[in-house]
């Protein structure tokens, strides 16, 4: 693995980090920041050890707070329009062909809500604070903000947030959705490290196939999801790992998948 400047990547087995590594600005995400991110899933994504991907920030207080605030100034309208931008970057992790977790330590603000929403799974501590409070720089959440808030947590929920600036705690986000499970911030990272682990034991296969069918079939109508669906099974039914997990489960024993 590369060595970068903003971001530490490492491994704990089948688990691979991607922590944001700029505690003194809060874990800002500036733009050399969000090239680093491409870069090391773009690397991930080449390693067949690497089976779930953590994205976290570095230090006790963010997960990510929002914005390089001194680049977002100078931004101007040909630069929201430009395709190497935070949408795209999280257009990326949303579509990943591995399952992704967000380990919410903190503030995620801003663009930091915008990547937390784009992960397959959250996961946050007690101390973490989540919102979008961009209206109060007279600009809108644009990394996903206000197409992803709205289809997790429903259209009203999340014009309230997003028109008040709103900024709620772990036990707010959980109860409205935002994310699925809150801990303790010594528990953290055991509680993610278990959540992947279990993704981890399923079929490789069918955890990336699940993941396809799920995002493309939110965007269609229910006939063609359901489509999508049948194909994924198809494909599924004719794989070795297949074979391998309806035997272990008659035979009474732990699968070992192959990813074929």
């Amino acid at each position: 693995m590369a060595t970068f400047s903003n971001i530490e990547v490492y491994k704990k087995g089948q688990i691979a980090f991607v922590m944001i590594n700029r505690p003194k600005q809060r874990n800002a995400l500036n733009k050399e920041t969000l090239d680093e991110i491409t870069g090391a899933l773009e690397t991930l994504k080449k390693d067949e050890s690497a089976e779930c991907i953590v994205f976290t920030g570095k230090g006790v207080e963010s997960f990510a707070a929002g914005a390089d605030i001194t680049e977002l100034r100078e931004k101007t309208a040909g630069d929201a329009l430009k395709s190497d931008g935070m949408q795209d970057v999280f257009n990326l992790i949303d579509y990943y062909e591995k399952p992704t977790i967000a380990m919410l330590n903190g503030f995620a603000l801003g663009g930091g809500c915008e990547l937390a929403m784009s992960c397959d799974i959250r996961i946050a501590s007690t101390n973490a604070k989540i919102g979008l409070p961009e209206l109060n720089l007279s600009i809108i959440p644009s990394a996903g903000g206000t197409q992803r808030l709205a289809r997790i947590v429903g259209k009203g929920k999340a014009l309230e947030m997003i028109l008040l600036g709103k900024i709620i705690d772990a036990n707010e986000a959980f109860r409205i959705g935002l994310i699925s499970e809150v801990t303790s911030p010594v528990d953290l990272p055991a509680k993610v490290e278990e959540v992947a682990s279990q993704i981890c034991a399923k079929g490789p296969l069918a955890v990336k196939l699940a993941k396809i069918a799920v995002n493309f079939g939110a965007d269609v109508d229910l006939k063609t999801g359901l489509m999508f669906e049948k194909l994924a099974q198809a494909v599924l039914f004719s794989t070795e790992d297949k074979i391998e997990g309806t035997n272990a489960f008659l035979e009474k024993r732990k699968p070992q998948f192959q990813g074929k």
